[in-house]
């Protein structure tokens, strides 16, 4: 079994959809990794937002913008696996969607992402390649990567 996957702009997402995504996003992103920052940028409404579900429960998300929203390419973000789901490989389901809501909401195929850089190996797997030296955003080693 898999995750069900939708995309939504973010004036039709719930408050109870917007609770889950915030909550997931800060229990990977603030308190797994552990790094304070601000993970609620003003960005959320550009964005098309994936959800992936399963039983009820957020199990995967990534934040899909148009050309010129956050790169000059697309861009996918923000991409979460749930804890406690990961040994599923639901990540490379989240992927294959994301691309694939790029390539339909946005016409597009050139992407941009912001990689944390031990996930290297996973987005090259889907066909990202390395375009930057490696930088530190919010004191986590990260490099650029672009697909298309």
């Amino acid at each position: 079994m898999k995750p069900k996957f939708e995309i939504k702009p973010f004036k039709t997402l719930s408050a109870s959809e917007i609770y889950q995504i915030l909550q997931l996003r800060s229990e990977v992103f603030v308190v797994e990794q552990n790094c304070v920052y601000q993970d609620i940028d003003g960005k959320d409404d550009k964005a098309l937002h994936l959800l992936g579900t399963y039983d009820g429960v957020l199990v995967a998300y990534a934040r899909l913008f148009g050309p010129g929203d956050y790169f000059e390419e697309a861009s996918i973000g923000r991409v979460i696996v749930k804890p406690g789901y990961r040994d599923k490989k639901w990540g490379h389901d989240l992927m294959r969607e994301a691309i694939a809501g790029i390539s339909v909401h946005f016409g597009e195929s050139n992407i941009s992402i912001s990689a944390q850089l031990y996930l290297q190996k996973f987005y090259e797997s889907h066909g990202f390649v390395q375009t930057s030296e490696m930088y530190l955003e919010d004191d986590i080693p990260h490099i650029e990567m672009k697909r298309g």
